[in-house]
């Protein structure tokens, strides 16, 4: 599809997203992914297609999606491994917002990026599920100015707080004060 996009002289800035809904694509998960490291084939996100997922497996849907968990914290997990955002499959019911709440809220502790949405009263609650609490973004501050304070310098593990902080953990703050600044938390 990269090629594709290269033939017609579309941007590079365009990227594209996979849509995963089938058995097939699930079962080769990871290789997909992989292709999230190659900027030639422009792939940046995966998002989960539930629906079809239900409609090709004959699983039960179900409110709480435990026969869906599995697939998708595998989707999670490839999407990470290949360098890829992933975005959460939608919620039919646009009425019951407080399910829909309850199903973001899930989804961002999974690791999903985003929500697929239907309804435009699910924006809202989805941009809170998915955006940063203001206690955590005042943590990967405190975090990220504790590393540049100049007796860190270089520094792998820190105490902050009375708590070991490492590097890994400056790199979680760095990036989530970035995605807070691309979308204004």
């Amino acid at each position: 599809a990269g090629d594709l996009l290269d033939d017609n002289s579309v941007p590079d800035g365009v990227k594209l997203w996979a849509m995963v809904e089938t058995p097939k694509a699930l079962l080769n998960i990871g290789a997909i992914a992989e292709l999230g490291r190659d900027p030639a084939s422009r792939l940046a996100c995966f998002v989960a297609g539930t629906n079809d997922l239900v409609k090709a497996t004959g699983i039960l849907a179900t409110p709480d999606r435990r026969y869906l968990m599995p697939w998708l914290m595998q989707l999670v997990l490839a999407a990470r491994a290949g360098g890829l955002d992933v975005i959460d499959g939608v919620a039919n019911d646009f009425r019951d917002l407080d399910a829909f709440a309850r199903e973001c809220a899930e989804g961002a502790a999974m690791g999903f990026d985003g929500k697929s949405l239907i309804h435009p009263a699910q924006i809202e609650p989805a941009n809170r599920a998915f955006s940063p609490a203001p206690e955590v973004l005042a943590e990967a501050r405190a975090i990220r100015d504790a590393f540049a304070r100049p007796e860190n310098a270089g520094k792998g593990v820190i105490a902050l707080d009375g708590r070991m902080v490492e590097r890994l953990h400056l790199t979680q703050a760095e990036k989530l004060l970035a995605k807070a600044a691309v979308i204004g938390a």
